[in-house]
């Protein structure tokens, strides 16, 4: 069915807090894919792809495994924020809506993130020149080669794992009973978007500190680039209530920009933003045939919600549903992708709806 959910404020603040439980310990892999060919005509012998499960793969009669769920996380991100008491606490216990004792779980972390390969393991910018297509095919590796699935009941991502998801439902077309992309449009990255992405990466590309990928300290543009990665990941309301004064404001930008520059490399954040270059699934949206939930909240800055883009196009998927979230003292703007107990109770009744086709 092809319609747009604005849902009102009323609902969001009508519903009772959601209580964390308790969920089976996840299980750490590395998957080494070999022979990786990139789009970008660049050759790896070998990508080195760490993964987590959490729960146990189940076959049906005809031997298929039927109840595995792969969820894709952000850029700089990796699987390990997946399972944290705020978010596998609210998805994978007993009786929720991700129950470990039903579903199975994969996590992975994506090339150029978390333990995966990536330029800061000693390549810097001689790493291959990974893009989102390349991403995808990784996955499909993982969970083809790796773990020997041949179907998934859902994807689902944030941020850049939602533009993935999407990418998943015209790739793989028949791979997937389920698409849920959380923080995302489905167009090419335009606009501001590409603005901020821009600056941010020119930031650091522009600093003669970064010597080209070879420097020995963090480069001084770091902190300019992680300054716009801050207000991209905004949350207004929270910040307020949280620094509301000029001189808590500073205290927390100061510390927060200390902490980032030190736990983050300049050269792999070039990669994880020029990565999204190839991401356009516009053209390609009548070919995604499995049902799709998309979700954003209304205080997003790299989404906002004024933009026409997923109003005007969620009509092109044949089974497509967008929702788009009120801002509330429970949304955290862009961040509200990783709010179980915000997006939890759609995501529950799409799968209830999956269990019906």
């Amino acid at each position: 069915m092809r319609y747009v959910l604005l849902l009102a404020v009323l609902l969001m603040t009508a519903r009772p807090a959601a209580a964390q439980a308790p969920f089976p310990a996840p299980v750490e892999h590395d998957f080494i894919a070999r022979d990786v060919r990139f789009e970008s005509g660049e050759v790896a012998a070998e990508v080195r792809l760490h993964y987590r499960t959490v729960g146990q793969p189940r076959k049906d009669a005809d031997g298929v495994v039927r109840n595995a769920v792969l969820i894709l996380h952000g850029t700089g991100g990796s699987g390990a924020g997946f399972v944290s008491p705020g978010y596998a606490g609210l998805l994978f216990g007993r009786g929720q809506v991700l129950d470990a004792e039903r579903y199975f779980l994969v996590l992975p972390d994506n090339i150029g993130h978390g333990q995966s390969s990536k330029p800061s393991d000693g390549l810097r910018m001689r790493f291959p020149n990974y893009r989102y297509t390349d991403m995808v095919r990784l996955q499909h590796r993982l969970v083809t080669e790796a773990l020997g699935l041949t179907h998934l009941r859902l994807v689902m991502g944030t941020s850049m794992g939602a533009m993935h998801a999407w990418m998943w439902g015209y790739m793989f077309p028949a791979f997937t009973d389920g698409l849920v992309p959380l923080a995302s449009n489905p167009v090419e990255i335009a606009g501001r978007n590409r603005v901020w992405r821009k600056l941010l990466v020119d930031a650091i590309v522009n600093d003669p500190t970064w010597k080209g990928g070879d420097y020995t300290e963090p480069p001084k543009g770091m902190a300019n680039a992680l300054g716009f990665l801050l207000i991209a990941t905004s949350t207004p309301r929270l910040w307020q209530k949280e620094f509301g004064t000029a001189k808590a404001a500073d205290a927390w930008l100061a510390d927060q920009l200390a902490t980032r520059t030190r736990t983050t490399d300049a050269n792999d954040t070039i990669y994880h933003f020029r990565a999204s270059e190839d991401f356009d699934p516009s053209p390609h949206l009548a070919r995604i045939t499995a049902p799709l939930l998309a979700i954003n909240s209304a205080d997003d800055f790299v989404n906002p919600p004024e933009l026409p883009m997923m109003q005007s196009m969620i009509g092109t998927v044949t089974r497509g549903r967008f929702v788009l979230i009120p801002a509330s003292d429970e949304t955290r703007g862009h961040g509200t992708h990783s709010r179980p107990q915000v997006f939890g109770p759609y995501l529950a009744e799409f799968l209830k709806a999956l269990d019906k086709d």
